[in-house]
């Protein structure tokens, strides 16, 4: 079983400065539909309101085959919204508004089991409201012996905050198997500006793997044992939002997918990096937040061969 614990958001996306579409969001939440969609049994622990956006949400997971056995659904609050703005480059700059109630995540977590799977990360990860259920949570499927994918997705808006938040993304990336993140992720918490010094740092908390993306540059993966760039096919995208959202999904893709053949990650590496690409690809090429419906397709057409 997958579970993506985050934040959720209905996402209103604004190109020059008008909007043109409205699509369920947060970074777990849209990997969790690319898992869905892809044909992997994925439950998503969130909490969101009981409002009309929150059933725009609600429904469209249902539709995506992704469960909701740890999601809560609020009285005292709304669901939160995230405007959007699109530049030249499509990349999305984000205005947040959030009401949420004093008391959040009230449900009782899954019992994680051996080989299950676990993604989290982006600010979700650093809220204080939840920080403490979700860590407590994170903490016990480390124990189980799930394995655990997190993705620090930091912003420059929270820059200032960093001198507090750091030491929480250590401890996220300490108890995490592997490290998916990008060179301004890195070079915003770390200052450092390659994957062999953001893997230094990753290395001293005792996390064994990274996997560093660099926009349409290239992908580069690196462990203790295994060090390779890979290349990135070019692509006009008409949206960049979800693009890491949907690699971490390609990662997870791979290791729900071999389960029982092999876990290693020195073993898998080829495989964890073409899924991710070619996951992330495909979200540039629509308005979507997640792999299209065709994408998926081809994905469950592959496994019955």
């Amino acid at each position: 079983m997958v579970y993506c614990i985050g934040e959720t958001v209905l996402d209103i996306i604004f190109r020059d400065r008008q909007p043109v579409t409205a699509k369920p969001g947060g970074s777990m939440l849209n990997s969790a539909i690319s898992l869905g969609r892809a044909g992997i049994s994925v439950e998503y622990i969130s909490d969101f309101g009981l409002d009309i956006p929150g059933d725009i949400i609600h429904d469209f997971l249902i539709e995506n085959n992704v469960s909701l056995n740890y999601s809560d659904r609020y009285l005292a609050g709304k669901t939160a919204l995230a405007l959007a703005f699109l530049n030249e480059n499509q990349d999305a700059e984000y205005s947040f508004y959030k009401i949420f109630p004093d008391e959040r995540l009230n449900f009782s977590f899954p019992v994680i089991q051996q080989g299950d799977i676990v993604l989290f990360g982006s600010f979700y990860a650093l809220t204080s409201s939840v920080r403490k259920k979700l860590i407590a949570f994170i903490r016990e499927a480390r124990s189980g012996g799930a394995f655990i994918l997190y993705d620090p997705n930091f912003r420059k808006s929270h820059l200032g905050e960093l001198e507090i938040l750091k030491p929480w993304i250590i401890e996220n990336i300490s108890l995490a198997s592997m490290v998916r993140g990008s060179d301004e992720d890195f070079n915003l918490i770390f200052g450092v500006n390659t994957a062999d010094e953001a893997f230094s740092h990753i290395a001293q908390t005792g996390c064994p793997a990274l996997v560093y993306t660099k926009n349409k540059d290239c992908v580069e993966m690196v462990t203790k044992d295994f060090r390779k760039s890979y290349t990135v096919e070019p692509v006009t995208p008409l949206s960049t939002i979800g693009a890491g959202d949907a690699f971490n999904a390609g990662i997870i893709y791979t290791y729900a997918t071999f389960a029982g053949k092999s876990s290693h990650i020195n073993d898998l590496q080829e495989e964890i990096i073409a899924s991710g690409i070619s996951f992330s690809a495909d979200v540039c090429k629509s308005m979507e937040n997640y792999i299209s419906v065709d994408f998926a397709g081809q994905l469950k057409q592959r496994q019955t061969r």
